[in-house]
């Protein structure tokens, strides 16, 4: 063999196998031998995020992390904003009520005045002036109250209500000394009604153009939990009309012109029913009355004035009898009816707060009267028999 027959064979065996030889005889992954069966397939890597993905997720995050914080923050002032408000409300009605109640005070003053049996014409006077003297304070202490911006006009209208107050007081005070020396009652009842009226038009005012459109607007500023006060000066109306005026006026000038303090003419009044509360149920003095106790239960009694004279502060007792154990125990509700006019009725109301006997036949006893120079006292006191019984 010659030496290029050498070479020939040579590149012969050593020429490199095929693509397709060289996969068939690739070595198996597991290092030999015959393939098994095929195992579990090995878990494949997480995918990681890249940088700029990583970016966005954070950035999103960002995002809503400010929503959030946004929406607490508009919560938060909102929130304040409501108690905020509803607290500049609140502090402005209790500086109302503070007047209001004091208002109030002065009409009761003025309602034990007129109703005040022998009382002197100056001494009238004097007291008409110095509760004028109140009324003006408290409109001035109105006046410098700051109400919220939407109750501006309706505060203005209270301030109003009370200057309405103390010139109706004044004038009242003014009838008087002018019809002190008056001839006709007639004409000094017609001058103090006048006056009268004028408390009643305050009263009017103060519902109509303050409390009222003060109720509403809490309403629409959405304020709870905040009311609104009244306050009447003249809560007795049937006093704010000549009719009622001609013997308050007689009763002041015959003091003012009498030395003695013992009324003249036929004097009395009379129980006319009594009734129970809620519902109504006349109780009778013939025969057993069933009454269901409840939480509101009270008694009203009507008492008319029989005589020939307006009468004033006249007493009215109630009294239910009770045992406990073996003493007396009864409950006793006294109360005044300020003024009855000659033929006229009236009620007075009585609340039993307290524990009425239960199952136990009873009495309620009840008294009007008597008033001075009453001489017949045979209609001025009732009793009744009753039972009560627990309601559902």
């Amino acid at each position: 063999m010659t030496e290029r027959d050498s070479d020939i064979e040579f590149d012969f065996f050593d020429e490199p196998e095929t693509q397709e030889a060289t996969q068939r005889r690739r070595a198996p992954r597991d290092g030999g031998g015959p393939r098994g069966p095929r195992g579990p397939r090995p878990p494949r890597r997480p995918v990681r995020p890249t940088a700029e993905a990583t970016r966005l997720l954070r950035l999103a995050g960002l995002v809503a992390f400010a929503i959030f914080l946004v929406v607490v923050l508009v919560l938060v002032v909102k929130s304040c904003r409501s108690s905020s408000k509803n607290s500049e409300y609140a502090n402005y009605m209790s500086s109302v009520r503070t007047i209001a109640s004091g208002s109030a005070g002065v009409g009761r003053q003025l309602n034990d005045v007129l109703t005040t049996p022998g009382i002197k014409e100056a001494d009238l006077e004097t007291k008409l002036n110095g509760l004028a003297q109140q009324e003006s304070q408290y409109a001035d202490r109105a006046a410098k109250i700051n109400p919220p911006g939407p109750l501006r006009v309706e505060h203005q209208h209270l301030i109003e209500a009370l200057r309405l107050r103390t010139s109706g007081l004044t004038g009242l005070s003014l009838a008087f000394r002018r019809t002190a020396k008056s001839k006709s009652s007639s004409q000094a009842g017609q001058a103090l009604a006048k006056q009268a009226l004028v408390l009643v038009a305050s009263d009017v005012n103060w519902d109509t153009y303050f409390r009222n459109p003060a109720l509403t607007e809490l309403q629409h500023q959405g304020i709870t939990g905040v009311s609104v006060p009244d306050s009447k000066i003249f809560s007795n109306t049937d006093l704010a009309n000549t009719r009622s005026m001609i013997p308050v006026w007689q009763r002041v000038h015959g003091a003012a012109t009498s030395s003695s303090s013992t009324p003249s003419g036929i004097h009395g009044v009379g129980l006319v029913s009594t009734k129970v509360l809620p519902g109504g149920q006349e109780l009778a003095t013939t025969s057993e009355t069933t009454i269901t106790a409840s939480t509101n239960l009270a008694f009203e009694v009507a008492v008319k004035d029989t005589g020939e004279a307006q009468e004033v502060k006249v007493p009215v007792t109630l009294t239910i009898e009770k045992t406990v154990g073996s003493k007396s125990a009864p409950i006793v509700k006294r109360g005044t009816i300020s003024l009855i006019d000659v033929g006229a009725t009236e009620t007075i109301t009585f609340h039993i707060t307290e524990q009425p006997p239960f199952s136990t036949p009873t009495k309620i006893r009840v008294q009007a009267g008597p008033v001075p120079a009453e001489k017949n006292f045979t209609n001025n006191k009732a009793t009744y028999p009753v039972i009560f019984s627990i309601g559902p």
